[in-house]
């Protein structure tokens, strides 16, 4: 399972293009889209979107593989992880029906 990182420079170097052609395209420092690709810095959600455009590839696939890393990083010490993303999917669930007037 590939991490937004390595999505991010897969598509870059699929594309033939260099990390400063990329960075002066979506408005970033070529030394921090280098970090985001080696996985040393995680991109906001401003720039997996801007990517997302550059690459012309759904931004909803580029949110959920930066969502899901955030996620990770964050709970992947607990033990009760998987325990608590199902309670936090059932919340999710609940406040979603309640916007929707469900």
């Amino acid at each position: 399972m590939k991490n937004i990182s390595e999505i991010i420079r897969e598509l870059r170097e699929q594309n033939g293009l260099l990390l400063r052609e990329v960075a002066a395209e979506i408005g970033i420092d070529q030394a921090l889209l280098s970090k985001i690709e080696r996985g040393e810095r995680m991109p906001t959600k401003d720039q997996v979107i801007r990517l997302a455009k550059f690459y012309k590839v759904d931004p909803n696939e580029f949110l959920i593989a930066f969502i899901s890393d955030k996620l990770v990083y964050e709970l992947q010490d607990e033990e009760v992880a998987l325990k608590a993303m199902q309670v936090a999917e059932k919340k999710i669930n609940y406040i979603t029906k309640k916007k929707n007037g469900r």
